[in-house]
């Protein structure tokens, strides 16, 4: 197990979580590709494959999450996290992204305008969607914006403690400025409460690679490295208590800690020059494969046809056995008249 364990290295951690959301305590692998699926599942929200993994238990069905905050970490294995938190090895750590999450709670919660954000600060990479548009349109996204939040009164460097960290240099700046996202997207939201108190759920998905460059910079082993881990350790944990708190104890709160990934992420694109190719004949003779939603499906032709049937027989039967005279008020009417004349 530990030689297993050492060759995992990454770790899945569960910061905060409601009771809702059963999260049991043990050192079961995530396979890296299915961390998205375990977001999904502890929202409510179905997968399409079945994820047998024994780390997350069924919780009450009938009272979800109303967020889920997701920050990947990169540059580091493990972080000193609390003890109270639950951690898993991850295997096979492959990039992955929340888009399906995402597109699950537009698809259920249109109408409602959930928040959504996901943002990768290092890369300038941000996604808002909803009522994130309106709330965190004062967030500094890109690298010059970041910088220049940095030096502002009510920026975390009036109070976080930078030991070795210095702040003419452009890789501690980089790191620092991604702690002060998560410092901004908590003050922001508690400006906006009213946000976290309504039925339909909500994401965040945060990418930090600060850390990594920290390392690339003075080492694994420097002084540096260390202060800023502890000082990501403390503030990650801050981060989650405050959205745990806006969120009245109705949010999951996790950290992905990832060395390296095994491959780079890439989105699946195609393009309009792209020739069409041709599908290539079945030689087995194989039927096509049946998706998630043929059961729901079949369930409604089946028993849609099921009544129609019964209706149909007790319409038959009606008229079969309906008596002229009485049942009927054409002949009635015309018996009437019939007795006039």
């Amino acid at each position: 197990v530990c030689l297993f364990l050492g060759v995992c290295g990454d770790e899945f951690s569960v910061l905060r979580s409601p009771q809702s959301v059963v999260f049991r305590d043990g050192s079961w692998p995530i396979p890296g590709e299915r961390i998205p699926d375990v977001a999904a599942l502890s929202m409510g929200f179905s997968v399409e494959d079945d994820l047998p993994w024994p780390g997350l238990a069924v919780g009450d069905l009938f009272h979800r999450p109303r967020a889920t905050v997701l920050v990947t970490v990169k540059g580091v294995d493990k972080l000193a996290l609390p003890v109270k938190g639950i951690s898993y090895p991850i295997e096979n750590a492959v990039p992955f992204s929340l888009d399906s999450v995402a597109n699950a709670i537009h698809t259920l919660f249109s109408e409602e305008t959930p928040v959504v954000l996901q943002l990768a600060p290092s890369e300038e990479r941000v996604y808002m969607v909803g009522k994130a548009n309106s709330v965190f349109e004062d967030l500094s996204v890109t690298l010059r914006q970041l910088r220049n939040r940095l030096f502002q009164d009510n920026s975390i460097l009036s109070s976080l403690p930078l030991n070795s960290l210095s702040r003419n240099n452009e890789v501690d700046l980089l790191f620092l400025s991604e702690l002060q996202v998560l410092h901004d997207i908590a003050s922001l939201l508690s400006r906006h409460k009213h946000l976290a108190k309504d039925h339909s759920p909500d994401l965040y998905s945060l990418e930090l690679a600060g850390l990594e460059e920290v390392g690339k910079r003075y080492g694994e082993d420097s002084q540096q490295f260390k202060d800023a881990s502890q000082i990501l350790v403390d503030s990650l944990q801050k981060f989650a208590d405050e959205m745990f708190n806006l969120y009245s104890g109705n949010a999951v709160v996790e950290v992905v800690a990832v060395k390296t990934f095994n491959s780079p992420l890439t989105r699946k694109t195609r393009s309009i020059l792209q020739s069409s190719q041709t599908k290539t004949e079945n030689p087995y003779n194989l039927a096509y494969p049946y998706n998630y939603n043929y059961s729901v499906i079949f369930n409604i032709i089946l028993w849609m046809m099921i009544g129609l049937a019964l209706a149909v027989i007790v319409i038959s039967y009606n008229l079969w056995n309906m008596d002229p005279g009485y049942d009927s008020i054409i002949y009635r009417m015309t018996n009437q008249k019939i007795r006039m004349d």
